[in-house]
């Protein structure tokens, strides 16, 4: 391994190993944890960036120039040096299209090679080029750099980043651990700077990683920040995923073999008319699907072979995973034939878009027969490769042979089907029908079957176990919530609402025993028969009417402010959602743009159905409507569309007024469970009496499901978790008696109980119990946007005010009302103005954050008069500390003097009121004079005519006040100037990258003082303070 030429620096000389509990847990802290991780744990080189060689000094260095061409000559002994420049020459200049569509490009290199035309001394070749040895991850070369600086359209140096082959594949931002006001989600913010800064490094891109040690989460260069993932486990063992960790990533994703892996084969574009989505598997691949390559590797030479079958819960990524196996298929078999087969048009056109967008990935483009003979001759016509789909239906339309190749694997979707059966029935009138699945083992007697569901199979089905074998691959409900691939589903009944006597209520109960899933014609038509009497039941003007002004009620007080409000209503029949839809129009005319119909239509259907669902463009409107989120459209009634393959990541609500059952329930219900930023769970609303059908469900499910998601009605679980945690909120706040304020119905008066309860909170003798009641109430408010319909409007309006203060606290200490973000100076100062003001909502909740002001700033004298004023003293602390902060934190990007005079002040200040050494009124007295010297601070520089970067060398060649004695104030201001002119002609990026460059900068600035005989004799350390000015000043202004 060729690195002779990098000047690196070894781990001990870059005290790696010397990472002791003593350090303070800061960002540099973290950066030295990960890169001895990789290190000591999984052999990487470390690199640190200023110290390795550079081109030129553009510092404009993608690649590591002493590492990739090695590398290239190594992994591609058996070509010539030009096609190893070619290569070089063609991966160096992707600059066509967009960062996604050039990132495209280059992941088509890391995974297929690079396709090269070259002269070898004797004739013009073609010849690909490998950027990976896959087979042998030793003969790759993988460093962890650090502080690598990269200029583009600013200068950004990233934290770290892993080269493999000199290649920038993997970049890490890190957050502080132990700083309050940053977290993740600014790690995130600042990759998505680097990627409009500096987008060249993005290119070669495989993944990105943010971390504040708390959170580690991967992501790609496409990623929302919702769709960040953690990393769960090591090694396969999902036991023990809470308990991930930052290492559990690193251990997970970055050894050598495995990182490769990934990179080959699971990583894909999503492409479409509308954007490129790069998309990296969310749970560990190497993990996934072992088995099935092995049992698909293993099968039998003659007959079927029963590969097994993946469980992935809907809405978990199945048909992502459909398109990563049939790439793994293609790298472990000898080209084979892939058929896909669905059980319907609709899901084939779906699967099948998928794997077309997925083309580039798969090395070739999928195809749709079109009819049975369509599909012999696609399989005929070939002896290898190829992705055929068809649906289960094309089968049966002959029993003839198809194909009797053996390298022909069958992955069928939707696995679980009753239909998918190998026996003949025989039902009363001597009609015979053949299960499809012996159709399709007739057709391909001599194929592969492997099996994609997501639900599970059911312990009675026979049927599904006989044709593909037992599961594979389990990826259950318990562990999607917790990857946060979905959400939970909860439940909440309101069949007493419709008014239904208890005859009815048992006739539907004894028509769900006898419900099939329709397995055979026979079993249809009893089905018809069975369901067609409860049209007595739910077809009448009564029950219709009682429907609707519930389902009015309850989305108008509960769900219409839930995300976009989006909702769908199951209607049992296409009749009944016609006039369901009609009563609702004549509850809410207002909502004719909010409330739509989708559902199958015929000739004979009734004229005036025409006008609400009809037209040939109909359904296709109705779906890009309801997946915009600004969209009007609220509201979507359905009878069995929508039920399956259907995602809408902000529809959280569903009103079922049709019986389902079994995975049909299952399948449709998951509709809600998509996940969305700021989405609690899907609620399903039940007018039917589905309680019992759910429960049966699940007995299919795994006992970790059972026991987690068994029971989900709003009754059983988030409700009692909001009673519960609201509980805990006013055990908390004991001591501060709020009812008497809150319930007066009085603006006033509440506006009172804000501030005071706000107060109350933080003083710093309660802080404990005060995280806790942040913490406690965050938990209350997501059980109560579940249960809202159920909670008393006395205890909604409590949950409220409780909710202010939790928003009023984080706001104030600079956390955000997440928890996490904090504000900018200006915002800051906008909402201690507000809470001055105490302005209030017409509906009587304090309004903070909304409302435009005046801003007032640290440096308005009435300001600091009306806070040091108020009746809240915590508040008032609260308020003047976070504003010094932020002055003091400015100061420290660009004053040597002030940021070390302003902090220990402040610090002294802090520690004497903790202490209780200074009451309430002492510390704002305090905190208002700090606020006053920074004023007068600004005020000197005005009236020495300064600007604040010359005050700032002022201040530093005026420290130790001493050197007052040797000069007048014309010299010194004179001197300032002249430094600061000084240093915006002399620095480069050199500065923070090469000790010669700092060097040559301090000698340019020494010549300047001695000019004016500075530093004056028995005053020599002023000078320190002028360097570190100087460096200062330096860093801060090259990296802007």
């Amino acid at each position: 391994m060729a690195v002779s030429k990098v000047e690196s620096r070894t781990v001990s000389e870059f005290s790696l190993n010397n990472i002791t509990s003593m350090d303070p847990l800061n960002e540099e802290w973290y950066e030295k944890l990960i890169i001895e991780h990789l290190t000591e744990r999984l052999g990487y080189e470390h690199l640190y960036g200023p110290d390795v060689r550079r081109t030129d000094d553009s510092y404009r260095d993608v690649f590591l120039p002493d590492i990739l061409p090695d590398a290239l000559r190594r992994i591609n002994r058996n070509l010539p040096e030009a096609a190893v420049e070619e290569a070089i020459r063609k991966i160096q200049n992707v600059e066509i299209g967009s960062l996604e569509q050039r990132n495209e490009i280059f992941n088509d290199y890391l995974q297929s090679g690079v396709e090269v035309h070259f002269f070898d001394g004797k004739e013009e070749r073609d010849d690909i080029v490998r950027l990976l040895d896959f087979d042998d991850p030793e003969n790759n070369d993988f460093h962890v750099v650090n502080q690598w600086t990269f200029v583009e359209y600013s200068e950004k140096r990233p934290d770290v980043i892993i080269f493999v082959n000199g290649m920038p594949l993997v970049l890490f931002e890190l957050k502080s651990p132990s700083r309050e006001e940053t977290d993740a989600s600014h790690a995130y913010l600042q990759l998505r700077q680097y990627m409009k800064q500096i987008p060249s490094m993005f290119v070669p891109n495989v993944f990105c990683v943010m971390s504040d040690m708390t959170q580690t989460r991967v992501g790609t260069i496409t990623s929302d920040e919702d769709r960040y993932v953690a990393w769960k486990s090591a090694d396969g063992d999902y036991s023990g995923t809470k308990a991930a960790t930052w290492s559990t990533m690193i251990d997970g994703m970055l050894p050598k073999e495995r990182l490769l892996d990934i990179i080959q084969n699971f990583v894909c574009f999503n492409d479409s008319s509308e954007k490129v989505v790069k998309i990296i598997a969310a749970v560990p691949p190497v993990f996934r699907g072992e088995e099935s390559h092995r049992q698909t590797r293993r099968r039998p030479s003659m007959g079927m072979a029963r590969s097994g079958v993946f469980w992935h819960t809907q809405g978990s990524g199945k048909s992502l995973s459909m398109v990563f196996f049939a790439h793994l298929l293609q790298r472990y078999l000898e080209s084979p034939t892939i058929v896909v087969i669905t059980d319907r048009n609709d899901l084939d056109d779906q699967l099948f878009g998928q794997f077309s967008r997925c083309a580039r990935f798969l090395r070739q483009k999928a195809v749709q027969a079109e009819s049975r003979r369509n599909l012999q001759e696609l399989l005929e016509g070939r002896e290898a490769n190829g992705i055929i789909f068809t649906t289960m239906q094309k089968f049966s339309d002959g029993d003839e042979p198809l194909c009797d190749r053996s390298n022909v694997v069958v992955m069928v979707d939707e696995a679980h089907r009753g239909q998918y059966g190998l026996t003949e029935r025989i039902n009363a009138d001597g009609h015979v029908s053949v299960g499809a699945a012996r159709v399709v083992r007739k057709a391909l007697p001599n194929a592969s079957y492997i099996g994609f569901t997501g639900t599970p199979i059911s312990t009675d089905d026979r049927n599904t176990r006989e044709i593909f074998g037992d599961y594979i691959d389990v990826y259950d409900m318990t562990q999607s919530v917790e990857d946060e691939s979905t959400k939970p589903v909860y439940y909440e009944s309101r069949v007493v609402s419709l008014h239904l006597d208890e005859n009815a209520l048992g006739r539907i109960d004894a028509v769900y025993k006898e419900f099939a899933d329709q397995a055979d014609e026979a079993s249809v038509e009893k089905s018809k028969h069975d369901l067609g009497g409860l049209d007595a039941i739910f077809d009448t003007p009564e029950t219709i009417d009682a429907l609707c002004r519930d389902i009015v009620d309850h989305y108008e007080n509960n769900r219409a402010d839930v995300l976009a409000g989006k909702a769908l209503i199951v209607a049992y029949s296409r009749p009944i959602a016609m006039k369901i839809y009609y009563r609702i129009m004549e509850l809410r005319p207002e909502w004719k743009d909010k409330v739509g119909v989708v559902m199958t239509m015929s000739n004979q259907d009734p004229e005036e159905w025409f006008d609400v669902c009809g037209g040939t463009t109909h359904k296709k409107e109705m779906e890009r409507r309801f997946k915009d989120d600004s969209d009007s459209l609220k509201i979507a009634i359905v009878v069995d569309m929508w039920l399956t393959g259907f995602d809408v990541p902000s529809l959280s609500t569903m009103y079922v007024f049709k019986p389902m059952k079994g995975h049909n329930l299952m399948q449709a219900i998951a509709r809600v469970n998509r996940v969305c930023k700021g989405k609690e769970g899907g609620l399903v609303v039940d007018y039917i009496g589905i309680a019992g059908a759910l429960k049966r469900a699940m007995k299919d499910y795994t006992s970790r499901d059972q026991h987690n998601y068994g029971d989900m009605n709003i009754a059983e679980t988030a409700y009692p978790k909001f009673l519960e945690k609201l509980d805990v909120c006013r055990d908390l706040m004991y001591g501060f008696n709020y009812h008497k304020l809150i319930f007066q119905n009085s603006r006033e008066a509440l506006a009172d109980a804000i501030a005071e309860g706000t107060d109350w909170l933080l003083d710093p003798e309660r802080h404990e119990d005060t995280e806790s009641f942040l913490k406690q109430c965050q938990l209350m408010n997501q059980a109560l946007s579940l249960c809202k319909s159920m909670v008393s409007e006395e205890d909604a309006h409590e949950a409220a005010y409780l909710s202010v203060l939790r928003v009023q606290v984080l706001r104030l200490t600079g956390r955000g009302s997440g928890g996490g973000s904090g504000m900018t100076y200006t915002e800051f100062n906008k909402q201690v103005s507000e809470i001055l003001q105490q302005s209030v909502h017409a509906d009587g909740v304090l309004n903070l954050f909304e409302k435009d002001s005046v801003e007032i700033s640290l440096f308005d004298e009435a300001f600091l008069q009306e806070v040091a004023g108020m009746k809240e003293k915590n508040i008032a602390i609260e308020s003047l500390k976070r504003l010094i902060k932020e002055k003091v934190r400015a100061y420290g990007r660009t004053s040597v003097v002030k940021s070390q005079k302003f902090s220990e002040m402040l610090q002294n200040t802090l520690n004497a009121y903790l202490n209780g050494m200074l009451t309430n009124a002492q510390v704002i007295e305090e905190l208002v004079n700090m606020a006053k010297e920074i004023m007068k601070d600004r005020d000197d520089a005005q009236k020495l005519g300064l600007s604040d970067e010359e005050m700032a060398f002022y201040d530093a060649i005026t420290q130790p006040q001493a050197v007052k004695d040797f000069y007048d104030n014309d010299q010194l201001v004179s001197i300032a100037r002249e430094l600061t002119d000084a240093m915006r002609s002399n620095a480069t990026i050199d500065w923070q990258k090469k000790e010669s460059a700092r060097a040559g900068m301090r000698r340019a600035i020494k010549r300047l003082l001695r000019k004016y005989k500075y530093p004056p004799e028995g005053v020599e350390d002023a000078m320190k303070t002028v360097m570190e000015q100087c460096e200062l000043w330096a860093d801060t202004k090259i990296s802007e």
